[in-house]
């Protein structure tokens, strides 16, 4: 996967929260995921956490984003990352390069269907953030906040999936996690969202259709990366490959529920906590996004679905 070196990024939606100060101490992951938050790993991450008493490996730190209500200061992202060429060197400006991708796919797609699209704010912040839905640590990973309709991201998580969690990485898989976040937005504009009772869990909850419907979004954006245009006209995202699809799959396996509580949780595996889904149905939806090409084959709500 390569982004047009000579696309011009968009850094309008994007707010570099990283270095800002304030905040306050402690572990904010039970106040972001209770207050409604939703994230790839989330709320696996946080029960694990609770139940090795914080020695995940995972630097929980203090709070240090910004305070609810204060300015933020964008100007390191739209300083650095203008053009497609950034992109492919440097992380903070593939972010912001897939995410100009992501509103421009989804922009479009609701036009189509009569319905206006609003973009998400997304938020780069180091150590944790105050949000809408609570205070939040890097250890719960990216996560959507449906209370002020944004997307939070520790640039640091991408390490983490890669040297913890054993994936194999690569752009077109941390695409998955961006766009997996941005799956959650589609699903609060959409009123999907509210179907589901916050904290439900086990195999066939509500929480689970969400997370799997969010990761059928992202495989929906995936199988039209290449074909989303810059401006100019000409596609942002280039030369996505099999081993880009492959690379993107290993990284949804390495978050299912399953993966996580039997390699990073003590080996025991408790169905009555699933919160995302798991390792094969995580794949299995993102599959399904991406050969369909269609958010319409995404309704993990549907009665009488199989989630595989």
């Amino acid at each position: 996967m390569r982004f047009d070196e000579n696309a011009q990024l968009d850094t309008s939606q994007i707010d570099d929260l990283r270095g800002s100060g304030g905040g306050g101490g402690g572990l904010g992951g039970r106040v972001a995921v209770g207050g409604g938050g939703l994230g790839v790993v989330g709320l696996i991450l946080y029960f694990l956490l609770s139940q090795m008493g914080g020695g995940s490996g995972i630097d929980l730190g203090g709070l240090t984003g910004l305070e609810q209500g204060q300015s933020a200061d964008t100007s390191q992202a739209a300083s650095t990352c203008r053009t497609g060429g950034q992109a492919n060197t440097e992380l903070d400006c593939e972010v912001v390069a897939v995410v100009n991708s992501l509103d421009g796919y989804w922009s479009d797609t609701f036009a189509r269907s009569g319905i206006t699209y609003q973009a998400p704010r997304t938020n780069f912040f180091s150590g944790g953030v105050r949000t809408g839905c609570g205070s939040a640590s890097s250890a719960v990973g990216p996560f959507y906040c449906p209370a002020d309709n944004e997307v939070y991201i520790d640039l640091g998580f991408f390490r983490e999936l890669e040297t913890r969690f054993g994936a194999e990485g690569g752009p077109f898989a941390r695409a998955y996690v961006i766009a997996h976040e941005y799956g959650h937005h589609i699903q609060a504009l959409l009123g999907t969202s509210e179907r589901v009772r916050p904290g439900e869990t086990g195999p066939t909850s509500g929480s689970v259709r969400l997370e799997l419907q969010a990761d059928c979004y992202a495989g929906v954006w995936a199988n039209h990366a290449e074909s989303v245009p810059t401006a100019s006209g000409q596609p942002l995202i280039r030369d996505v490959t099999r081993d880009d699809v492959a690379a993107a799959l290993d990284t949804a396996a390495r978050i299912g529920d399953d993966y996580i509580q039997s390699q990073l949780g003590g080996g025991q595996v408790d169905e009555s906590q699933f919160s995302h889904g798991s390792s094969a149905q995580r794949e299995r939806w993102y599959t399904t996004g991406y050969e369909s090409g269609d958010p319409a084959r995404c309704d993990t709500f549907a009665r009488g679905v199989d989630l595989g």
